[in-house]
């Protein structure tokens, strides 16, 4: 910090000082004025008049009020006007009072709005100068009472353009340290948003292949001892299971890398194209999965098709850790007019099954809400009449709040679900899936 820094500092900390040098300046320059002769032609000018002790008096007292101009700039306004009346009406030899009324107007219009710089600045200049022509010694017409008027004007308007600019500044202020704010705010949501959506992710991804690896390690350790040969393929089912999940998750982690670290994975993501591929690691895992589409043909935009994937994904899960060993599930992909339509079905125990997992903190059925919240679509999950579970997904092929590739990629919006079956305008087969993980 330099040093013109630090003494603006410090004075800013001490306006008495400020106000009391001020008042000793305006002092010294009534005092010298009260010497000098304006229409002396002479050279003895300087000294032909000298002000007397009641006009000391009130220069000094007028001075002395500045010192609290700050404090109460109309009080000291008033008194310091007062003061330059008394002057104007005491007689001759004159004391330049005013001065003192000139500085605590411009006090006045720079501390307040413009409406009252009017109203007071017109009235003190009407005031002032009216008793100067009326009842002051010299002609009405005379250069001082005309300084009056001048300067007292000059100084409600330089007050009111202080005033202004700093008004300005502190306008500009405020909006950059807003702008600042907003940016600060924006940056903590998306990376809200951003963290939901790849725990989201990372939801998806372990609670699907960490339930077929342990289902597949439970048949692995029942027939190990009897039928060798089915344990091989269940622990190569692990193998395999195992192998996806360390790849998706070195996809989502990916995401996380800064600029310096090694080349994230490349593999693009998953979409219904691999839905067949999906069921099949099902089967091996001993759940019957029907597929049935009628959307091909259909281009998907990226986000819908990584949300129906995920969403498929986790209902099936669903199905092969709650459905119990005999269940089956039928998976419905249809296309109806602007929306996809996604149904995951099964058949497993009714009204005896036990607690579903959303009911006791699971966030599947959650997560497959959020994701189609996001797209602008709806999602129903619940029971179904005489057994099984069905969740029912609908996603717009274009978001209806705004673009789909970005609705999904913040995550935001709340899910739409209820726990009550609703009926679909599209033909698409009854089943349920388990809650979520």
């Amino acid at each position: 910090m330099s040093t013109l820094d630090r003494v603006r500092d410090h004075l800013r900390a001490h306006p008495l000082v400020v106000d009391g040098a001020l008042a000793a300046a305006v002092l010294a320059c009534m005092v010298a004025a009260s010497f000098a002769e304006p229409h002396g032609h002479s050279d003895t000018t300087w000294g032909t008049r000298t002000p007397d002790a009641g006009g000391l008096v009130l220069m000094v007292l007028a001075a002395a009020a500045l010192v609290l101009r700050r404090r109460n700039p109309m009080g000291v306004l008033a008194v310091t006007g007062a003061l330059s009346v008394a002057e104007s009406v005491t007689g001759d030899p004159r004391a330049p009072v005013a001065m003192s009324a000139v500085v605590a107007l411009y006090t006045v219009a720079s501390t307040t709005d413009r409406p009252t710089t009017w109203r007071v600045g017109l009235l003190t200049m009407t005031l002032l100068t009216g008793i100067a022509m009326l009842a002051g010694p010299q002609p009405w017409y005379a250069q001082e009472n005309l300084g009056i008027f001048a300067w007292t004007g000059m100084a409600a308007a330089a007050g009111d353009a202080v005033r202004s600019r700093r008004a300005f500044v502190d306008a500009i202020r405020e909006r950059a340290e807003r702008a600042e704010r907003t940016r600060e705010e924006e940056a903590r949501r998306r990376v809200a948003e951003e963290r939901l959506r790849i725990a989201r992710d990372l939801h998806d991804v372990v609670a699907h292949h960490i339930a077929l690896v342990n289902v597949q390690a439970g048949v692995a350790a029942h027939v190990m001892d009897k039928r060798p040969d089915q344990a091989k393929e269940a622990l190569a089912h692990v193998r395999e299971a195992s192998r996806s999940a360390l790849g998706e998750l070195r996809a989502t982690v990916g995401l996380l890398r800064q600029s310096g670290d090694p080349e994230a994975p490349t593999e693009p993501a998953p979409g219904l194209h691999r839905l067949d591929e999906l069921a099949g690691t099902f089967r091996s895992a001993g759940l019957p999965v029907e597929v049935a589409r009628s959307d091909q043909g259909t281009s998907l935009p990226a986000a819908v098709d990584l949300a129906a994937y995920r969403i498929i994904q986790e209902a099936l899960t669903n199905v092969r850790k709650h459905a119990g060993s005999g269940a089956r599930a039928e998976v419905s992909v249809v296309r109806v007019g602007t929306d996809v339509e996604i149904s995951v079905l099964d058949d497993g125990p009714g009204d005896d099954a036990p607690a579903r997992p959303e009911e006791n903190g699971g966030h599947g059925l959650l997560g497959m809400r959020e994701r189609v919240s996001a797209l602008g679509g709806t999602c129903t999950a619940g029971p179904r009449y005489g057994g099984g579970f069905r969740v029912h997904a609908i996603l717009p092929l274009k978001s209806r709040t705004g673009s789909t590739a970005s609705m999904a990629a913040t995550g935001s919006g709340r899910a739409v679900a209820t726990a009550a079956e609703p009926s679909s305008a599209a033909a698409v087969p009854k089943a349920s899936t388990g809650d979520p993980a």
